[in-house]
């Protein structure tokens, strides 16, 4: 169908709903907001959807939730009747509409006779994870957008080992959504229904206390740990997500003697209040925060987004003042602890694996390589750490203990498959209390660690292109930096590598790599926000060269890629 068909099907079929009905009669004379809610469907792209929230096609609602859950039990039935009794799990967090979302997604499971799970309140990333395994799923779906503004939700979806679904998985998903062409064609399931015949079973809180007590076994040095814990004093903000229920719990249950929460955003809100956007690598998101901090004179300041998969934090520096570290200078220090604590707790090493995305830091590399340990890059998304971290298990003896984005993601071990923010702040704890007991602050211990294995200093760019214009000049920004092979404004690259070709051992991607004298550049369109995302990285001989080497590098070519994109208009 095109455009008008599907919109007045949409806008006069009585198969929707009377809001979804009224929101696009109210736009009936906008012929251009009609096209950019329905010039396409949402991609099934990592793992998953993620959109506004709204009525279309390219917005998510209940309809679009249906489309996706329909595929996606028609892929579990595909594989036969032990994958629908292995069922499915669902999660959801603090969003607008999550739980109506999640609701809908297990009608539909049930209705397709595979068992039906679901978590009984708003749930964090990594405990949905950790779930699929401990209940020996066939697969997770957790709806949520992350750290996205409020305007949005998605849709993820999770293999059986606790990872986000692999490539191939997500391609077959997708390829069954694309055969459903008739939104009306899909059929409905009554959740109280299914839910009052066990279809859909709603767990108990046990979970949390499992999940709990797995990942404080993680805690290489309990003992020292709590030790250290009773000094230090932490302030925790979840920012109106799911991480209210669980981080000061953890925190406490270490030894920390002093947490103090920011009470106007203890409660989940879909609407995030008191934010602009929850996105703790963003200093604004952490404002309420810093200023309590500042009140209570704390060590630290921990954020975590809506669904609990990121964490951002302020550090004092030796002067007292607060400064806010990067997701690359996070995955630096916790790296470094999850090393030296195993050192120092006399446990072996050898065989310890470390997993970072491509973009992230390279003193990650520097780190493992000193200390003899295998480290491996991967494409952006936290489904190739957790792939990656499955197989090396398995079929290389490998144990994995640590692995990180730059966009403020991070995992300490096994338990769960994707990024762990109650976990980032559990550690985040555990290294600033054991740097204070050694008279450091987290400032100054980064400073030590950049002064064994060498100053770098990263910088990440987002560069908004919204609506369908904005995908067509995305596509020609990749394709002028692949034609020109890196060669843009008045610098050439050194290396120039494009993901899409040679990947050197890393799974393809729609990345373009470049390496300068003075530092890298890599290039990338977001898979879940219409963006386009630049990463640079310099080194220097302190952090204030490398500062400036990778500020100058991101002038020269973020010009010459802004003239490449007005250059299209």
């Amino acid at each position: 169908m095109d455009i008008m068909t599907t919109y007045k099907q949409w806008r006069t079929g009585y198969y929707f709903d009377k809001k979804t009905r009224d929101e696009l009669g109210a736009i009936e004379n906008n012929p251009e907001e009609i096209r950019d809610r329905f010039y396409r469907e949402l991609d099934f792209g990592t793992a998953g959807i993620r959109g506004v929230i709204g009525a279309g096609t390219n917005r998510i609602n209940l309809y679009v939730v249906r489309k996706v859950s329909h595929a996606l039990a028609t892929y579990i039935s595909n594989l036969g009747p032990a994958a629908r009794t292995g069922g499915i799990i669902i999660g959801y967090d603090s969003r607008n509409f999550s739980k109506e979302f999640a609701m809908e997604a297990a009608s539909i499971f049930a209705g397709y006779d595979i068992k039906t799970l679901m978590h009984p309140d708003i749930c964090p990333v990594p405990v949905l994870s950790y779930s699929i395994v401990k209940f020996k799923c066939t697969a997770g779906v957790m709806i949520t957008a992350s750290h996205n503004p409020k305007e949005y939700n998605g849709y993820k979806v999770y293999g059986s080992d606790g990872a986000q679904l692999n490539p191939e998985a997500s391609k077959a998903v997708s390829d069954i959504m694309k055969t459903f062409n008739d939104y009306t064609k899909l059929a409905t399931f009554s959740f109280d229904y299914l839910k009052q015949g066990n279809k859909i079973k709603i767990l108990d809180n046990q979970v949390k206390k499992v999940f709990q007590t797995t990942l404080l076994q993680t805690i290489v040095n309990k003992k020292e740990f709590a030790e250290n814990a009773k000094n230090l004093s932490v302030v925790y903000t979840p920012l109106h997500g799911c991480g209210a229920k669980w981080v000061p719990e953890c925190l406490t249950a270490c030894g920390v003697s002093k947490v103090y929460t920011v009470d106007a955003q203890m409660i989940p809100d879909g609407n995030f209040p008191t934010v602009k956007v929850p996105n703790p690598e963003n200093a604004e998101a952490l404002t309420m925060a810093l200023a309590l901090a500042k009140e209570k004179n704390a060590d630290i300041a921990i954020a975590t987004d809506p669904d609990s998969d990121r964490a951002g934090v302020y550090a004092k520096d030796k002067d007292g003042k607060y400064v806010l570290l990067t997701g690359n200078q996070i995955g630096v220090i916790l790296l470094d602890r999850a090393i030296n604590s195993r050192i120092s707790a006399k446990k072996s090493i050898e065989n310890a694996l470390v997993i970072s995305s491509i973009v992230s830091t390279r003193v990650a590399k520097k780190i493992c390589e000193v200390n003899n340990i295998m480290y491996r890059d991967v494409p952006v998304g936290f489904r190739y750490i957790g792939d990656l971290a499955s197989n090396l298990e398995a079929n290389d003896g490998r144990k994995f203990i640590f692995g990180f984005e730059e966009s403020c993601g991070y995992l300490f071990g096994n338990y769960a498959k994707d990024k762990d923010a109650i976990g980032a702040c559990v550690y985040l704890a555990e290294a600033a209390s054991y740097y204070k007991a050694q008279g450091m602050t987290l400032v100054e211990a980064l400073d030590s660690i950049y002064a064994k294995y060498g100053y770098q200093h990263e910088i990440q760019v987002s560069l908004v292109l919204k609506g369908e214009s904005g995908l067509i000049k995305t596509k020609e920004l990749m394709d002028t930096l692949r034609c020109k092979q890196g060669r843009i404004g008045n610098i050439e690259p050194v290396v120039y590598a494009d993901m899409l070709v040679d990947g050197n051992d890393i799974p393809k991607c729609d990345m373009v790599s470049l390496s300068f004298a003075s530092g890298y550049c890599m290039v990338r369109p977001s898979g879940t926000e219409p963006k386009v995302k630049v990463y640079f990285g310099a080194e220097g001989n302190s952090r204030l060269e490398a500062y400036t080497n990778a500020i100058e590098l991101k002038k020269q070519i973020m010009e010459a890629i802004v003239e490449i994109v007005e250059d299209k208009d």
